[in-house]
């Protein structure tokens, strides 16, 4: 069995903890017979004991596993691959998540849709601008009703890419959100609401010329920037040489480029020659989501 997530951009710029998509860059899971239950790790995070020990993972998966089953840690080998970047604003922990989720399903034999892997995952992640993407794949608009995510996706072209700078350091999600104020201005509320829902109608219309005014915003985008103020000129580059928006992944540190497949490489070009230190990779958009084989 196999079972892969992608990583996702949450925010977008004004669409704070309500819009996302899904990048091609996934964590997966392989599943085979054994005769004990056991884990390896490759990629990311494989030298650090608390990933290798994929404990998050296991705690979900074993939630629903003995729901399902009344067992937990069954005899089957785990082999993890991790391509996504920890605590770098590119939805990590919401791939676990569904990882962990849909795994359970998965070995349990029990059936589920997508829906079903999304409102169980609110459990553990309580805002859906990550979890909605990783299992739903594309453009995602989503918000919360009575415990319940509700969403529309849109699938994105293939002519469209993702420049990704990532940067040495990490932006704890934690921190950054103590550092965004309790109360707003009507303006600064009224401003992000109207960008993000302007944001919303051209990603649904794929009406890309205008994305750069609706990327603006006024909640959190420059107050988790001025916490690593180099990301301010990993943007202006960007912006300068052709990108269609350019945003803070999540809370960060990751800087989240989307521009047309013939300007991707000159801008991942110019990012790197800037910022020899930070990391840039230009990845496809994901339009499938969670995806489960068996």
């Amino acid at each position: 069995m196999l079972v892969s997530v992608p990583a996702t951009s949450a925010n977008l710029g004004p669409g704070f903890d309500s819009l996302g998509l899904a990048i091609n860059l996934r964590n997966e899971v392989r599943i085979k017979p054994a005769n004990f239950f056991s884990v390896s790790v490759r990629g990311e995070g494989a030298t650090n004991p608390k990933i290798k020990k994929n404990s998050m993972f296991f705690n979900i998966f074993n939630d629903y596993y003995k729901k399902f089953t009344g067992e937990v840690n069954p005899n089957y080998k785990f082999e993890f691959i991790n391509r996504i970047p920890i605590s770098r604003g590119l939805g990590s922990s919401s791939a676990v998540i569904v990882l962990a989720i849909t795994t359970a399903y998965l070995l349990a034999g029990v059936e589920y849709n997508k829906r079903t892997i999304l409102n169980a995952a609110l459990k553990y992640e309580p805002h859906p601008d990550n979890i909605t993407p990783a299992v739903m794949g594309g453009f995602n608009v989503a918000c919360l009703h009575e415990n319940r995510v509700y969403s529309k996706k849109h699938r994105l072209p293939q002519y469209l890419k993702a420049v990704l700078t990532i940067p040495n350091k990490t932006i704890s999600t934690a921190k950054s959100r103590t550092i965004l104020p309790n109360h707003y201005h009507k303006s600064e509320v009224v401003f992000s609401l109207s960008h993000a829902a302007y944001m919303t109608a051209l990603f649904m219309s794929e009406s890309w010329d205008q994305l750069k005014i609706a990327a603006k915003d006024k909640l959190h985008q420059d107050r988790r920037m001025a916490m690593m103020p180099e990301l301010y000129k990993v943007q202006k580059i960007a912006m300068e040489n052709g990108a269609i928006m350019s945003t803070l992944s999540g809370s960060g540190s990751t800087f989240f480029t989307l521009c047309y497949e013939d300007d991707a490489n000159s801008i991942a070009s110019k990012l790197k020659k800037s910022f020899n230190e930070f990391r840039v990779v230009v990845c496809d958009i994901d339009n499938y989501g969670v995806i489960a084989k068996s």
